[in-house]
């Protein structure tokens, strides 16, 4: 997640922009299309890195603290532009919203986050990054049980299928590493759910309020579980090394920051579909720079599942050709 300054430098939206809440499927604005490919080469470039930017991070600093610290931070930060550009009213919501957004908040960045911050001290950030990509899969799992929820349809269903056999190919390249591969599928199921909560709120103001306010709930959260566990007593001068302290500052600005505002702004512009590409483009990207740049093993059962969990994610979010003609149809 990431924001700052974006290729177009938009203005931050107050409170009252989208008084129903945001909707990324239709509140599109037409823009140049150099801008949108530059968002997503932004998009890509920020998140594929974060896998490896954590990965260095926690081998010298606990995992929880240096998560929820970071997080914490740039929720703070977001919610300091957000007031500094359109007033104080524009970072605060009502008392209803508060509390879905701290639920959200702990899935998002408790669950999500920190669950593979963990998990990135035993397991290197490619593997991290393909297990991830199954997010979507737990998605689709949750909206066809909903009540009224859209169910899966035939390529869905071959979809979950080819993502199990992909993480199964994983599981058997990668022996010994089977609790930090749970924890990362933990995480991503967390992130789903987290992911299909908000979906389902109508909640008020723009979606940078959301994000800010769910960072520090999240981000504070996972601060807290450091502290119970004692991870402070981990936090020496040998462990505060330039590495640790450059991947900490990398991933507030980098990856808390700019990547989600490029984000953010791309579902504004081009939609869920155009903006939801890096979830097929970073664990590639994120894979090529851990043995690049760390010397990350990639081995022949990585390079089978790769085609396997991304072809699972798009079979999963296929929509049935019938039900577009029958929308359309009503329009």
């Amino acid at each position: 997640m990431s924001r700052l300054e974006l290729v177009s430098k938009p203005t931050l939206p107050t409170v009252s922009d989208k008084p129903q809440g945001f909707n990324p499927s239709t509140d599109h604005e037409a823009v140049p299309g150099w801008k949108v490919v530059g968002a997503l080469l932004i998009l890509y470039c920020c998140w594929s890195t974060t896998y490896l930017a954590i990965r260095i991070g926690v081998k010298d600093l606990p995992p929880f603290l240096f998560a929820g610290t970071r997080v914490t931070l740039a929720g703070f930060c977001l919610l300091a532009m957000l007031a500094l550009t359109g007033g104080w009213r524009a970072a605060w919501m009502s008392r209803r919203d508060f509390i879905w957004t701290g639920v959200v908040g702990l899935f998002l960045f408790v669950g999500g986050n920190g669950l593979v911050t963990v998990a990135q001290r035993s397991i290197e950030s490619g593997l991290a990054a393909l297990l991830i990509a199954t997010t979507p899969l737990w998605m689709a799992l949750l909206e066809s049980i909903w009540p009224g929820g859209e169910r899966l349809h035939g390529a869905g269903w071959l979809g979950l299928a080819l993502g199990m056999a992909g993480v199964g190919l994983l599981a058997r390249g990668q022996q010994g590493e089977t609790a930090g591969m749970a924890l990362v599928l933990c995480s991503a199921c967390a992130w789903g759910v987290g992911s299909f909560i908000q979906r389902k709120l109508k909640l008020r103001g723009s979606p940078y309020l959301h994000a800010g306010w769910q960072m520090v709930f999240g981000g504070a959260a996972t601060t807290l579980i450091g502290l119970i566990i004692g991870e402070q007593g981990r936090i020496t001068a040998e462990a505060i090394t330039p590495r640790a302290v450059g991947a900490f500052f990398y991933l507030l600005v980098v990856g808390s920051l700019i990547g989600f505002v490029a984000y953010i702004w791309l579902l504004k512009h081009v939609g869920t579909a155009v903006a939801g590409t890096y979830a097929y483009v970073n664990p590639v990207l994120a894979v090529i720079l851990g043995a690049l740049v760390d010397g990350e093993q990639v081995t022949p059962f990585m390079i089978t599942a790769v085609p396997l969990v991304l072809s699972s994610v798009a079979l999963v979010r296929m929509k049935p050709r019938v039900k577009v003609v029958q929308a359309n149809a009503r329009t």
